[in-house]
């Protein structure tokens, strides 16, 4: 079991630089775990964007939400990509809207570590570093900023490779 988590901010390269990860392991079933949601027009275009690179080499799994028991359904001849955490932590807290706290975030981080630290597949994770810019008004937004760090660092903690990437140029944190 490996996993690497991939950093970045928006449009840095990161998924490219996580799709290339995965194919260099030609030997392995390709799994890809989208986890975007197309509320509207835009998102629909980033997603047929992502959808136009991939070979039919990838077998699609769109999970917005339950991500951790998904990941118990592989072993050693998978590699998953999960594009991306920032977006289905977003789904967890739209999820619960108004309602939505830090414990209940923080169990789903859990569950997701957990599941992470024991699936059989090899996991390459996309994850945006959303705590580089300005500190956002509104307690919703406050509330997914902080929770991003927090996932992000504690998704590196059991990761055994970092890779931060920006301008399309991979940088080693770890591994």
């Amino acid at each position: 079991m490996s996993i690497h988590l991939v950093l970045g901010g928006a449009r840095s390269g990161k998924s490219s630089f996580a799709e290339r990860q995965v194919i260099e392991q030609s030997e392995l079933n390709r799994h890809y775990i989208a986890t975007a949601i197309a509320f509207d027009k835009e998102m629909e275009q980033r997603i047929a964007h992502h959808q136009a690179g991939r070979d039919d080499l990838w077998q699609l799994h769109e999970c917005p939400i339950n991500i951790a028991a998904l990941l118990e359904s592989f072993n050693s001849n998978d590699i998953v990509l999960v594009d991306c955490l920032t977006l289905w932590l977003n789904n967890v807290i739209f999820a619960d809207g108004e309602t939505a706290s830090s414990e209940q975030i923080s169990s789903m981080v859990d569950q997701l570590v957990i599941a992470l630290q024991n699936t059989k597949a090899q996991v390459v994770l996309v994850s945006n570093e959303v705590g580089l810019g300005v500190i956002p008004m509104g307690e919703v937004t406050r509330l997914y900023v902080d929770h991003a760090g927090w996932m992000n660092q504690a998704i590196a903690k059991v990761a055994s490779q970092v890779t931060f990437v920006a301008a399309g140029l991979p940088m080693k944190l770890k591994g």
